[in-house]
């Protein structure tokens, strides 16, 4: 019998979100640097050099990822939920700044180009997500800082005359971590050597609004907007499979565009040979038997978009889904969350993987059916609780619920795939029990390098630097080993979708008997966090986590179709 887990008590940890929250509550700015001493006190384990004197480039480099490149030049970070929000505080015009994204993270932020960054934060798992990443970043940039001035570089009159070899000699690095920052500066990294000798970075924030009733009607207003940009009439009164994933993976398994430009794309792949993908082809075709491209096909087709050559197929693709039925609306108002609302009936099975071609179809079922497919570029957070209690409220009928997402892993490995049915959630302290609809029979034929395993324990954390080893243990040692953002939320949401009042607080909370609808929830391991911190804090997944990721999509949509079409 699972039992639910005793409250933490990481004083540590608890005393830090105090902080943070009771500061955000003035009208005025609040000092980054107010926190550093109880964000240091914490020893996150993304962040374990925070108290030393030493540099650490691994949490420096993952904050640097996740915010914009002018962060550099910012003074004042302001956060609000939408446009009127900003307006109100005496900012009104903000979505008219210079548009600003990070590499690692989906928000809409907007740069005045002098000293003020507007976020548009979208839950309170952005500020628990924002806070902790500002204060790590104010710290390490400030260490880089004062090495670079023990390192001989004075502020303003040498910084402007030096060259690469002499700020690697005065940060003393090594070759992997310069060459870490050039990852993250790119083309600016010089530049912003120079300014990483001539000033320390003092950041503030101010939150200017941060009650239930804001969020709430910043999703509302997001959800407005996809309704009138979607194209597809009558969403309020059709049943819908509520999907929540990424933006690329199903539409490519639904409408396979790149088979139809294979041939620039293998060109593209033998002039270019973007990220030495030459050699995956190469094992794939050597493998016993030969393994499918068409992973390989649909990551070359993202990248051959974003050249000079393939800019031509993005209108021509766009065109291509929407006749299938794949509607895309992306960056709706407020939320930097994307919406895919997809018509089953006008799918064609002529361009559908392979890999979804079931037993026993009919696809006349599915030619009449009204049922849609709204798939969500996974929200962080409560903001997934936010979501699906919108779309729950705004649809005929939920026909099934089905999660794909990332996470860390204390028992495998990157690439594997987990699938839990039981998930403690930090936000309302839950423990849900759950009947998952997926098992490992369910994805393990479609995973080529990864492991899949089933009957898992997840525990939805607050935040990735809300943690720390002794976090981690107490939940190890009660068999929790899938470390993730979303599925508590989610679950939260079904619960009062299902149920004649709002969720529980710290209750065993059982969502397996007489559901009307499915529940399915697969995560991928990007991070195994007792094995060095590599994955998630210096590597993208890139190719390699197509994989999982197709594993899964392919799971979701399988279930869906036949759900449908009454075939296996």
């Amino acid at each position: 019998m699972d039992r639910a887990i005793p409250v933490l008590g990481n004083e540590e940890i608890e005393l830090y979100m105090r902080t943070y929250y009771s500061l955000l509550r003035s009208s005025g700015e609040v000092q980054v640097r107010s926190l550093e001493e109880t964000h240091s006190g914490i020893n996150a384990s993304l962040h374990q050099g925070a108290a030393g004197h030493e540099p650490d480039l691994l949490a420096f480099v993952y904050s640097a990822m996740r915010l914009p490149l002018c962060i550099n030049k910012v003074r004042l970070v302001l956060l609000g939920q939408s446009a009127e929000v900003f307006a109100r505080g005496g900012y009104p015009a903000v979505e008219a700044w210079t548009t600003m994204k990070a590499k690692a993270r989906r928000r809409k932020m907007f740069f005045d180009g002098a000293e003020t960054l507007a976020v548009f934060i979208n839950s309170i798992s952005d500020i628990d997500d924002l806070i902790p990443m500002l204060t790590t970043y104010q710290i390490e940039w400030n260490k880089l800082h004062f090495r670079l001035i023990r390192g001989g570089i004075a502020p303003k009159t040498d910084a402007g005359r030096l060259d690469l070899p002499d700020f690697k000699h005065a940060l003393a690095l090594s070759d992997d971590d310069f060459s870490r920052l050039a990852q993250i500066w790119g083309n600016q990294f010089l530049p912003t050597l120079r300014l990483l000798a001539k000033k320390e970075i003092r950041l503030a924030v101010r939150l200017l609004a941060g009650s239930r009733t804001d969020y709430r009607r910043a999703t509302q207003g997001w959800w407005r907007h996809v309704l009138a940009n979607c194209g597809v009439k009558g969403i309020h009164d059709r049943p819908v499979y509520f999907v929540s994933s990424n933006m690329h993976a199903l539409p490519n398994l639904l409408s396979s565009y790149y088979t139809l430009i294979e041939t620039e794309l293998l060109a593209y792949l033998q002039t270019d040979n973007p990220e030495n993908l030459r050699e995956a082809r190469q094992q794939l075709a050597e493998s016993t038997p030969p393994g499918s491209t068409r992973n390989l096909l649909s990551y070359l087709l993202r990248k051959y978009l974003r050249t000079a050559a393939g800019k031509q197929h993005y209108a021509a693709r766009l065109k291509h889904e929407t006749d299938l039925g794949i509607h895309n609306v992306r960056r709706p108002l407020n939320l930097d969350v994307g919406v895919q609302v997809i018509e089953l009936a006008k799918l064609n099975p002529r361009f559908l993987d392979p890999r979804l071609k079931l037993n026993g179809a009919d696809w006349a079922k599915l030619r009449n059916s009204q049922t849609l497919m709204v798939n969500v570029d996974y929200p962080l957070g409560m903001a997934a609780y936010q979501l699906l209690s919108q779309i729950s409220a705004s649809v005929g009928q939920l026909k099934g619920v089905y999660i794909m997402g990332k996470a860390a892993t204390l028992n495998g490995r990157v690439g594997d795939v987990m699938i839990p049915n039981v998930a403690y959630d930090e936000h309302s302290q839950n423990t849900y029990l759950f009947d998952n609809c997926f098992a490992a029979e369910d994805v393990a034929p479609y995973l080529k390098h990864g492991t899949v395993l089933d009957n898992q324990k997840a525990v939805t954390v607050r935040g990735t630097f809300l943690q720390n080893k002794k976090f981690m243990h107490v939940f190890y040692k009660e068999g929790y080993t899938d470390i993730e953002m979303e599925v508590g939320p989610y679950l939260s949401a079904m619960y009062e979708n299902l149920y004649p009042k709002r969720y529980p607080v710290n209750e065993i909370v059982k969502l397996f008997q007489n559901l009307p609808y499915d529940i399915g929830v697969l995560h991928y391991a990007s991070d195994t966090p007792y094995s060095k911190r590599q994955s998630l804090l210096s590597k993208s997944m890139l190719y390699f986590g197509m994989d999982s990721t197709y594993a899964c999509t392919i799971a979701i949509v399988r279930r869906i179709l036949a759900t449908e079409m009454g075939a296996s």
